[in-house]
């Protein structure tokens, strides 16, 4: 059946519910942030990254569910996307930058013109149109800012290093490099054990930052290392998908396909 025709078959009441479902989960995001913005104004910082990582499951599983209740369809009256970037900004840029003001990360006198680095740096990179490329790959640093924070705070390195970290990463927002897009495992192609590598060092990843959270703050250095791992690996992915020839090639002729379409 051609692919208009079953949009336009009826929607049941039920599938219409678990679209709203979807939608509403994926706002409750929101409500986790504003959960941290409370710890963090009370310098409660271990319950602050308990509620990132609430956040982080939610920004992880969200799309998937909102695919399998096709929310296009069957609540169209929401832009998903939209929402979905409307708490991303807040929880990825937002509070991380608000977290560096209220810690001890930065020198003094560079916390809030850093953090407004972080947020000016991410609204670049959030509201360019080709943000995302056609293959799932992020174009530029992807404002992992959370994680980013969630490292200075477990290394404690001198503020100033910490300061010339953000620093580097915002300036990398600029450079066209490409970042793996985690929840969209298909970008990988034909590669299904390199898709089945990174799935599971997500979920390594997931497991072994969790663990450091609990422990802190004694530290691991094999759970430590056991995320880094993995942090190594998504980025020479990226770099590999980068300067592939052939991918290259590719996203130019999708490229000049767009531009010819009319407008």
């Amino acid at each position: 059946m051609p692919k208009n025709q079953v949009a336009d078959l009826p929607i049941s009441p039920r599938r219409r519910l678990a679209a709203w479902l979807v939608h509403l989960y994926t706002a409750s995001g929101a409500v986790f942030g504003l959960l941290t913005l409370k710890a963090i104004s009370w310098g409660e910082f271990i319950a602050a990254f308990w509620y990132m990582c609430a956040a982080i499951v939610i920004d992880s599983s969200d799309g998937l569910l909102a695919r399998l209740a096709g929310t296009k369809v069957a609540a169209p009256q929401v832009d998903g996307a939209l929402l979905d970037n409307i708490v991303d900004y807040s929880n990825y840029a937002m509070i991380p930058a608000f977290f560096m003001i209220e810690s001890d990360l930065l020198p003094v006198g560079l916390r809030l013109p850093t953090a407004a680095l972080m947020v000016m740096a991410s609204a670049y990179q959030f509201s360019q149109s080709d943000a995302k490329t056609e293959d799932h790959f992020f174009k530029g640093f992807p404002s992992y800012w959370n994680i980013v924070v969630f490292y200075l705070f477990l290394w404690q390195l001198p503020p100033r290093v910490n300061f010339l970290v953000i620093l580097l990463l915002a300036a990398m927002t600029l450079v066209p490099i490409k970042y793996p897009y985690p929840s969209r495992m298909s970008h990988l192609g034909s590669r299904r054990w390199l898709r089945r590598a990174m799935l599971a060092g997500s979920l390594i990843w997931a497991f072994s930052t969790i663990l450091l959270l609990w422990l802190y703050p004694q530290p691991s250095r094999f759970f430590m290392s056991l995320s880094l791992v993995y942090v190594m690996l998504y980025f020479a992915l990226g770099l590999i998908k980068t300067f592939d020839r052939h991918d290259r090639i590719l996203g130019s002729a999708v490229t000049r396909r767009d531009d010819t379409r009319p407008r």
